[in-house]
């Protein structure tokens, strides 16, 4: 167990190899009650989220979610968040739990400015509980009445789970199918042990942060405070999918846009280590053998369970980018040889 955000989290409950596996090839259940959950509610809600959003929500209906990033000025992370259209005048924020506090004060600032439009942190009603992996809709749908093979990825219902109600979104950080409930936090260890016992004969488990992390990071999707923060916009960090030119102005356009036309000077890459060891996050990258100052350091970076190759992303500059690029990684005292791969490492069979 470890403290994280003023809640003591599990680390692994088995091993962070056998978490997973199983989350790859059957199915993992995580406690992520730590993450955070604003409301973005009033007649001027859509705008609102229109102005701190760098995608274009114009076009959601209700039941669907979209990722996206909260915009500095700067053209810069806030955050990175799941938007869900609750309703034409409501939406659901899932925000980092590191960040709730720091996203609360900047939004309820903005939101200060704009009539018809409040700022909520519900954080302390929701308990979110994520099951994740292949099998992971065979497991849910004895718990509930609703038709889980209709509800496609990035749309979520409300309804019954285990004999509770709940928000229940096919959305994950897995790389995998799954399903993300969020439950009154008084009905959460009820839901858990229901689908651990309706799980068993399809070999789920609980799965700890651990195994979050290397799940996620050969899906090759970005964690705040490693792959992206306050220093990076979408457009280095690979995510000019969620960067949205046409809808209008919003918080940091300028500067993205600015950047588009000129191109970026660094980006954000995925690499193979070519000798023994494992990148590990903060280690300095040189782009020469000789070299003596960094010019980046490992964002994230471990030996993956899938793949079973010492894998890592890092930020390099625009020229050294380009798949099979040679660059190098100080680990300890050892200058170890690295070359640039394509991200994602690894990507599901999508039936």
């Amino acid at each position: 167990m470890v403290e994280f955000a003023g809640f003591e989290l599990p680390v692994q409950y088995t091993s962070l190899t056998e978490e997973h596996q199983a989350v790859r090839t059957r199915a993992g259940l995580f406690d992520v009650s730590h993450m955070g959950e604003i409301v973005i509610r009033g007649p001027a809600a859509l705008d609102f989220v229109q102005l701190i959003s760098c995608n274009d929500h114009q076009k959601m209906s209700v039941g669907r979610a979209q990722y996206t990033g909260i915009m500095y000025p700067e053209g810069t992370f806030v955050d990175d968040t799941l938007v869900h259209k609750m309703a034409d005048d409501e939406y659901l924020l899932v925000v980092n739990a590191a960040n709730r506090h720091k996203n609360v004060a900047y939004l309820t600032e903005l939101a200060a400015d704009i009539e018809d439009v409040e700022v909520i942190d519900l954080s302390d009603d929701y308990a979110q509980l994520a099951l994740q992996g292949p099998l992971a809709e065979e497991i849910l749908q004895p718990l509930t009445p609703e038709n889980l093979g209709e509800l496609k990825y990035y749309r979520f219902i409300e309804g019954g789970v285990a004999g509770t109600e709940a928000i229940i979104a096919r959305t994950g950080y897995t790389g995998e199918d799954g399903f993300e409930l969020y439950v009154a936090p008084s009905a959460a260890s009820g839901l858990w042990q229901a689908i651990l016992d309706r799980g068993q004969t399809h070999g789920v488990i609980p799965a700890g942060l651990g195994a979050r992390d290397t799940l996620r990071f050969e899906a090759g999707m970005s964690l705040y405070g490693n792959d992206i923060d306050n220093t990076t916009t979408p457009l280095e960090a690979g995510l000019g999918w969620i960067v949205k030119f046409k809808k209008g102005d919003y918080i940091g356009r300028d500067v993205l846009e600015r950047q588009k036309e000129e191109g970026v000077e660094r980006k954000l890459i995925g690499f193979e280590l070519q000798d023994r060891g494992i990148a590990r996050h903060g280690y300095p990258v040189l782009l020469a053998e000789g070299d003596t100052e960094p010019v980046s350091y490992v964002t994230s970076g471990t030996q993956s369970p899938t793949l079973g190759k010492a894998l890592g992303m890092t930020y390099l500059p625009i020229e050294a980018t380009e798949i099979g690029t040679e660059f190098f990684v100080q680990i300890r005292n050892r200058t170890t040889s690295a070359r640039v791969v394509d991200l994602p490492f690894y990507s599901r069979t999508k039936a």
